[in-house]
């Protein structure tokens, strides 16, 4: 039986996140800096004698659907799992979207980069479904590695280089911690368009300043300064939460209190918020005390960082 499995990673984002979501790229540009790590999104297309087949969790079923049918795939079964939390606030359903979309390459026999997967996968997001949203999350799925994103009426995406010792640093040192509370990311992202297409001068200012802090980051990383990234990142996070009332949520501010009394220098919560993960930095003399308190008060997900994007695999999906 013919079949093909792809996977595809999910993400961190340090800053500039709201600044990919239109119409703010087009009007403004936007600045992403992000890195993708081993959790992952994988997809298989299996031959099937007729009609499709999805096997996903219940609510998984509306994206995976809207790309078999924008692909004009037919007599598959395609089976989809993940290795992380549903509404972790990671870019998840970008990941599985981009895993589709390499899956479906390869059973077309066509060649893509990462670029195209991008594309397809937030078509399939935006224009399919209509789910508001960014170009970020499908970029660090599709190309993996450190991100610098420059948004404007197109991506430019570039790799910042990262040594081998330096992602074991930024491994060590960020520490992400699921609340297991679910996030509203639809309704949170289009409330704070609407506040930016009114020019509500909080909005836009935040939004300006979490650029600035993201083109920073950018430049901070590639030098390997992880204390002033986490100092960067800590500031991104006062701003963040000022676009909405609902971005923080009390367990998200408890655990980032009980993080820096561990020692922790930066912090924020992953995503559009509402809920989902809370990354924080850690110095490297006080990462254990910060990672134990962060697992004292949310579900701890380890990872390391991936370097290869989206690409095909021959291990099984999980069960």
């Amino acid at each position: 039986m013919r079949e093909v499995t792809a996977r595809a990673p999910v993400r961190i984002d340090f800053g500039g996140g709201w600044t990919d979501v239109p119409p703010y790229p087009h009007e403004e540009g936007g600045c992403v800096c992000n890195v993708a790590i081993a959790r992952y999104a994988t997809a298989r297309l299996a031959e099937r004698s007729v009609g499709l087949h999805v096997d996903a969790d219940d609510e998984d079923q509306a994206l995976p659907r809207a790309a078999l049918e924008r692909a004009g795939i037919a007599h598959v079964a395609l089976k989809l799992r993940n290795d992380f939390p549903r509404g972790a606030g990671l870019g998840g359903s970008s990941a599985a979207g981009v895993a589709i979309q390499a899956a479906l390459a390869a059973w077309r026999g066509e060649s893509t980069d990462g670029t195209s997967l991008a594309e397809r996968s937030r078509a399939v997001e935006t224009e399919g479904l209509r789910v508001p949203g960014g170009s970020q999350d499908h970029y660090a799925a599709a190309l993996g590695g450190a991100l610098d994103l420059r948004l404007g009426a197109a991506v430019e995406a570039r790799h910042i280089p990262l040594s081998a010792a330096r992602r074991a640093e930024l491994e060590r040192r960020c520490i992400i911690g699921f609340t297991g509370e679910s996030r509203i990311s639809g309704h949170t992202i289009t409330a704070v368009i609407d506040a930016y297409r009114a020019r509500e001068p909080r909005v836009t200012a935040a939004l300006r300043r979490m650029k600035a802090l993201a083109v920073r980051m950018v430049e901070t990383l590639g030098r390997g300064s992880i204390d002033e990234l986490a100092a960067l990142v800590d500031e991104h996070w006062q701003f963040q939460r000022g676009l909405h009332e609902r971005i923080s949520t009390p367990a998200i501010e408890r655990l980032l209190e009980a993080a820096r009394r561990a020692g922790a220098t930066g912090g924020k919560a992953l995503g559009a918020s509402g809920g989902g993960s809370v990354l924080v930095i850690a110095p490297e003399d006080a990462a254990d005390a910060v990672r134990a308190a962060v697992a004292s008060m949310a579900v701890p997900l380890p990872f390391a960082i991936d370097t290869d994007g989206a690409r095909l695999v021959d291990e099984p999906v999980p069960a």
